[in-house]
């Protein structure tokens, strides 16, 4: 009686394990770390993108990133084409970005391969600045997204979009309303390739939501947008008085991924 006793005992403690473990493994959410170089010219971007290439996204890679992507604003936005890149890191835990700048520093690869980026003179810096957005993805999509396109990188588009909200508590509502209301679920239905979707934890814009989706060219795009607004799923929700004004403000970039991208 007692063997049997124990015998259930251990099962049931065999059991509440698993399920501890696979409610742990479900409920991870990746973060992710943009960061949105500004430039003054093309001698800039010349000198950010080979950093890039040979220095930086080599130690992210070393240092456990899988995948790293860059963008880049494409020709016809007269406004950013030229003078911004945008660097999509994808984290496991935040702590990553720690650890990413302790093994930086210890990399003497890196240091050499970025010397000219690293060691630039205060006199010809190789950025106007860099901005950095810290996010959480959402519970509908817990991990970020890598699309499979036969068009060439050139003529790829992803979308990167923020959504600004007048308070935290009504931004909490457009979140919701990405989540529980379905709104995720619509860009699936419609093939939107969503990267990732995230809640801004630090950044300039806050309160405010990120998302990028992907498409194998511009007419994509356009014709993918033109499903979603008229999905019946898309006018029932968007109908709801409760998400109602959760956004005041959009912003989104039409970006090309560089021939180096990991994305």
């Amino acid at each position: 009686m007692k063997k049997t006793n124990a015998f259930a005992i251990a099962a049931k403690l065999i059991i509440a394990i698993v399920f501890l473990f696979s409610a742990a493994t479900l409920s991870a959410r990746d973060y992710y770390q943009i960061k949105v170089y500004t430039l003054k010219d093309a001698a800039q971007q010349a000198t950010v993108e080979k950093y890039l290439t040979d220095a930086y996204l080599p130690a992210l890679h070393k240092a456990g990133v899988k995948r790293v992507g860059v963008f880049k604003p494409i020709e016809s936005d007269t406004t950013n084409f030229g003078k911004k890149l945008f660097v999509l890191i994808p984290l496991k835990e935040m702590k990553q970005l720690e650890k990413i700048e302790e093994s930086l520093s210890q990399n003497s690869k890196y240091q050499k391969s970025g010397e000219t980026y690293i060691n630039a003179a205060y006199n010809n810096p190789p950025y106007l600045r860099i901005e950095s957005v810290l996010l959480k993805a959402f519970v509908e999509q817990p991990d970020y997204f890598v699309p499979k396109f036969s068009t060439p990188k050139s003529e790829q588009i992803f979308e990167l979009r923020s959504y600004q909200s007048a308070t935290e508590k009504i931004y909490q509502k457009k979140v919701e309303m990405f989540n529980e209301g379905g709104e995720t679920k619509i860009f699936e239905k419609i093939g939107a390739n969503a990267i990732f979707y995230g809640e801004v934890l630090s950044g300039n814009e806050m309160p405010n939501l990120m998302y990028m989706t992907s498409y194998e060219n511009m007419k994509s795009n356009e014709d993918h947008w033109k499903t979603f607004r008229d999905h019946p799923d898309w006018k029932t929700l968007s109908a709801k008085e409760e998400y109602k004004n959760t956004v005041s403000k959009i912003t989104k970039y039409m970006l090309h991924p560089a021939d180096y991208s990991d994305f």
